[in-house]
């Protein structure tokens, strides 16, 4: 039976590539501290009735403002500003969401690979 090497059984992985791997890790793990703080400082906006209402979120998905033309204000129609709210909520957390998935996938295209490991 052929003997595998490396540690616990990670193929070719020495001691220097196991130190190697651990420092690309610690690096990912900065990297990914530092996008979360740029993702929280980032902003996006979401409208719905033509810009009549404005909702601002981080790239985090947090909620941040809320603006409300106040010719959108009709008391007899209270529905459809809430309505309105609601879309353009939706509408910034898509945004948010889809600023945080481009920024991650970016982060983990350098993860390192694990040999052996699939995800």
């Amino acid at each position: 039976m052929a003997k595998r090497g490396g540690i616990g059984g990670l193929g070719g992985l020495g001691k220097g590539g196991l130190q190697g791997m651990m420092k690309q890790v610690q690096k990912l793990q900065e990297d990914q501290e530092r996008v979360m703080a740029e993702l929280d400082e980032e902003r996006v906006e979401g409208t719905a009735g033509g810009g009549v209402v404005t909702a601002t979120a981080s790239g985090n998905g947090d909620l941040v403002a809320l603006k409300i033309d106040p010719d959108a204000v009709d008391p007899d129609d209270v529905e459809m500003l809430e309505d309105l709210v609601v879309a353009a909520v939706k509408d910034a957390l898509a945004k948010a969401q889809a600023v945080r998935e481009q920024k991650l996938s970016a982060l983990m295209s350098g993860m390192p690979k694990i040999p052996g490991l699939s995800l």
